[in-house]
This record gives structure tokens, C-alpha cells and sequence, in this order.
């Protein structure tokens, strides 16, 4: 693999800027790694294509100068972005061969900032799953091993071929959404850096929905620095998402100073779960030291409803997930199932959807359909909306204590092995997002930073929660632990 791979989003802009290197051969470097990693199945749609032309076009403005940041950047694209004239399926057999004639907003950014895109990653079907399992394209694999043993690993989901492609050094970064952990999760199976930004602050426009109210696009990177990088070209207001923040975007890169003392970093004793592994209770441990080390104040704090955020969790996002995925129906677009004589459009909806939706998707459809229902729609759903309202408002207390961030875990272990989970009560993998959801529910922005790795080798991270809009605040304070902590371990190469 060519070394250019390995560079950080920062590192390739000051060698473009330098004329030590082409984007052109960025990108043609990035595009031999991706040939050469069919076994991580990361990448299901490839636009090489388009990758040399954007590539090209970004070499010319870096000549002319006052090139963006991001100009000439690789980047691989979650299936969950639209993309104009280029598959955008959603991991999912129901939207078989369409190609939207739209960019989403995040990737219209993108461009205009001089990005390339070198093909689309994979997921897990409507961003549905926490282990890259339920994708139409088949599992994407963690580059990631135990030790010598050959088990294929999960890189998690519902980001999962952008978690592989970053930490495989198939691209510089990628995009990934979260609607309850599906950029942090993934982020710490891989040793890699994922941000979810506030609820609001990147567009939702041509990004297919999974929960309207949670779904957040964010950037998935190698360092803190070039997740700050990523997202203020990724960022902004959108005329075109009612939910879009209308709000001025800083230069997150600037506000990276690394000097976090006197900030007060808050320690959630709810979040202190039975059953976690020690090494995941000593890695937080770790992380609070070093936060201390480094000039931080840290406090003891509490969010009572924490626990219930997890079956609200799995209550609100079935619901919205149920009213969205109703417009797939086999009329306008994507998969139609072939029909009998005499079948009616009442067969071609039920037909289509039971071929086109996997099993996971089926589930969470019945359980939104159903917790919406009549006569469970005050039990279920608005019962969960009232947690949802409570679990914000704990948040709102302890910022207005003064906290200025909250470290817990990123998760409740490190990557499993895929499969391992195949016949284990769904609840089961609905855990791993149980550090992840309360973040979504209270439209908060959250970043997971690799911090260490298991017994076996393999990574594990920690998560900082922030205000919300002040994406800049928590960066700085991940690049004060990813400083401390000195995460610089890189999977073996075996694909």
C-alpha cells in the first residue's frame, strides 16, 4: 500500500499545498488500496471515474491558490448519501438501481469544497444494525484482529465500511450518520476518530432517512484535528431541512488549542453499567486522569434517566423509521416484486416490501407500526417522548453547572466477532448503543477518541459529550486526551 494512504486529512492538505504530492495521486493511491481490500468489503460502489476528474479539478484550483482545506481530499461516501447519477441504495435490495438525479447537501459541500469521492461504503441496511450485518452487499469486515486469531471481527454499524475504510487507509475519511451511536460505535471497534455533531448542524437533505428526529451526518477520520477539518466543510444552514440550524460555522480547526485547563469534565455514575469489562471501566478511569493531567477539573455527575433511555431509544426511532420507510412501495422507484395474475396494488406493496426489506428492517417497521398503533400509541410512544424530554433536561442541569464536557465510554466492549451475535436476543446487540443513544435523544453532539487497546489487541474508546453548538469546545477537549492517550496502533495488514 502506498504510504500516501496513511496520510491525515491535515498532513495531505499541507503536502498538496506544498506541491510535494498531486491529488491526483492521492487519489489514485487510495484507489489501488481499494482494488487490493475486496476482503473488507467496504467499498460496494466504485466511481474511479469520477474520483480522477474531481481529483484533477483539484489539482488546479490548489495551483490557482486560495483552495479550501478539504480541496483534493479522497473521501468514501456512507450508501445512506445521494448521490447524483451514482447508487445510492441504502444497503438495501428495496432501492435496487436507483440512482438519484440529487446530491445531498453533505456532499454538494463537499464537492464545492474540493473534495473526491471515491466510491460509496458499506452499512448496515437504512442504517439498522449495530454490526455491518444486515447489508444487502453482504458484512463489512473490521481490518482489525485478535492477536493470530484469523475471526473475521465486526467493524460495527450502522457506518461500518466507512469505520473499515479509514482505519484500512482505503481513504483519508469518510462520511458516516448516528442516529443512536452509528458513527461513535464503529469509530471506537476501529481506532478511529467519529464525530456526531449537534442535531441540526449538518443538513439531513438527501441523506435517506432511518428517525428523522436522531438521524446526524458527521465525519469519520484518522485524528481530531481532521475531524474538525472535515465537518466545517461538511456544516452549514440548508434552506432545504426545516431542522437545519441557521447558525454561522467557525473555523473548528482554529479553536484546537489543546489547552483545557479549568474546564470541568463531568463523570456520569449512571453510566457505570453491571457487567462492563474491566478493561472498558479502567480505560475510563485512564481517561479521566489524563484529562486531570492535563489542567481539567474533574466532577462527579448524574443523569438519573439514563437507564430509561434505551427502551425510548427503541421506541421513537421503530416509530419514525415506520412512517419513513412507508414511501418504499415498488411504484415509483427501487425494487418492484413480480406479480401473479389477478394481484392487486395491495400484493405489488405487500410483495415488494417482504422481498425488498431484510429481516432486522422488517422488525423494527412491525415494532414502530405497532407502538404507533391506537391503542398503544399513549403507552409506547408517548410515554418514550416524555423520557426523551427527561433525559434532555438532565443534560440541561449538569451544563448548567458548568460542565463543559462528559466523558464516558464509547462502548460496552470491543469488536465481537461477526456472527457471534446471529442467534442472541435482539436486545442483545441493541446493548452496544448504551452509551451512545442518551446523545441522540438530547441532540447533543458526541466524539468517540481511541484511547487504548483490550488483552487482545484490539481498540477501544472513549466518548466526550458537549454543549450543544460548541462542536469546537468538545474537539478541543478530545485532541487534549487523544494527545494524552498517544493512540497510534494501526491494524496488521491480512486482506
Amino acid at each position: 500500500m502506498s504510504e500516501l494512504t496513511k496520510l491525515t486529512l491535515a498532513e495531505a492538505r499541507d503536502a498538496l499545498r506544498g506541491g510535494e504530492t498531486t491529488s491526483v495521486a492521492l487519489t489514485e493511491a487510495c484507489l489501488a488500496a481499494i482494488e487490493g481490500a475486496g476482503a473488507l468489503n467496504a467499498f460496494v460502489h466504485h466511481t474511479p471515474e469520477i474520483a480522477l476528474e474531481q481529483a484533477k479539478a483539484a489539482d488546479a484550483r490548489i495551483a490557482a491558490g486560495e483552495a479550501p482545506a478539504m480541496c483534493g481530499m479522497p473521501l468514501g461516501i456512507k450508501d445512506l448519501f445521494c448521490t447524483k447519477g451514482v447508487p445510492s441504495q441504502a444497503a438495501s435490495r428495496i432501492l435496487e438501481d436507483f440512482r438519484p438525479e440529487y446530491e445531498s447537501t453533505v456532499t454538494q459541500n463537499l464537492w464545492d469544497a474540493g473534495a473526491v469521492m471515491l466510491g460509496k461504503l458499506n452499512m448496515d441496511e437504512f442504517a439498522m444494525g449495530s454490526s455491518n450485518e444486515t447489508s444487502t452487499y453482504g458484512n463489512a469486515v473490521n481490518p482489525w484482529r485478535r492477536g493470530k486469531d484469523e475471526a473475521q471481527l465486526t467493524p460495527g454499524g450502522s457506518s461500518g465500511g466507512s469505520a473499515a475504510a479509514v482505519a484500512a487507509d482505503l481513504c483519508l475519511a469518510a462520511t458516516g450518520t448516528d442516529t443512536g451511536g452509528s458513527i461513535r460505535q464503529p469509530a471506537a471497534f476501529t481506532g478511529i476518530v467519529g464525530l456526531k455533531p449537534t442535531y441540526g448542524r449538518c443538513s439531513r437533505w438527501g441523506v435517506v432517512a432511518f428517525a428523522s428526529s436522531l438521524d446526524q451526518a458527521g465525519p469519520m477520520t484518522k485524528t481530531v484535528r481532521d475531524a474538525a477539518i472535515m465537518l466545517g466543510a461538511m456544516a452549514g444552514h440548508d434552506m432545504k431541512d426545516s431542522t437545519s440550524a441557521d447558525l454561522p460555522v467557525p473555523d473548528f480547526e482554529a479553536m484546537l488549542t489543546g489547552d483545557i485547563r479549568g474546564k470541568k469534565i463531568g463523570i456520569p455514575s449512571e453510566y457505570r453499567m453491571d457487567g462492563m469489562p474491566d478493561e472498558i471501566e479502567t480505560l475510563w478511569h485512564k481517561g479521566a486522569e489524563m484529562l486531570k493531567d492535563a489542567g481539567a477539573q474533574i466532577v462527579d455527575i448524574s443523569l438519573p434517566h439514563t437507564k430509561y433511555a434505551l427502551p425510548a431509544y427503541y421506541v421513537i426511532a421503530p416509530a419514525e423509521a415506520s412512517s419513513n420507510l412507508a414511501r418504499y412501495d415498488g411504484v415509483r422507484y427501487g425494487h418492484r416484486a413480480k406479480l401473479a395474475e389477478g394481484d392487486g396494488i395491495v400484493e405489488m406493496y405487500e410483495k415488494t416490501r417482504a422481498e425488498g426489506f431484510g429481516a432486522e428492517v422488517q422488525r423494527r417497521v412491525m415494532i414502530g407500526t405497532y407502538v404507533l398503533s391506537a391503542g398503544f400509541y399513549d403507552a409506547y410512544y408517548n410515554r418514550a417522548r416524555k423520557v426523551r424530554a427527561l433525559i434532555k433536561r438532565d443534560f440541561d442541569a449538569v451544563f448548567a453547572q458548568g460542565v463543559d464536557a462528559i466523558l464516558t465510554p464509547a462502548t460496552p466492549s470491543a469488536a465481537f466477532g461477526l456472527g457471534e451475535m446471529a442467534d442472541a436476543d435482539p436486545v442483545q446487540m441493541y446493548l452496544n448503543d448504551v452509551f451512545t443513544v442518551t446523545v441522540n435523544l438530547a441532540g447533543l453532539p458526541g466524539v468517540s477518541v481511541p484511547a487504548g487497546l483490550d488483552k487482545q489487541g484490539l481498540p477501544l474508546g472513549l466518548q466526550l459529550i458537549g454543549r450543544p453548538w460548541e462542536e469546537g469546545e468538545l474537539l478541543n477537549a478530545a485532541e487534549a486526551l487523544e494527545r494524552a492517550a498517544g493512540f497510534v496502533s494501526k491494524p496488521s495488514k491480512w486482506w
